[in-house]
């Protein structure tokens, strides 16, 4: 019998975040609110998350900021 499973990180988006002027760019944008995670999946269903944690990204330049 097989078994097929695995580890993966995760990433949901939460929505517009506030609206800021990023320090890498400069640029004055509102950035969106994410949530990343390690999943475990099983025959490739999600089972189980942990990890989790919320940040906000510059959709410009992708630059992180955490909640």
């Amino acid at each position: 019998m097989f078994f097929i499973f695995g580890v993966s990180p995760g990433q949901r988006s939460l929505g517009p975040g506030q609206t800021r002027t990023c320090p890498r760019c400069g640029k004055t944008t509102t950035w969106e609110r994410l949530e990343t995670h390690q999943r475990f999946s099983l025959f490739f269903i999600p089972i189980l998350r942990w990890g989790k944690r919320r940040s906000e990204v510059c959709r410009i330049c992708g630059e992180t900021a955490p909640l």
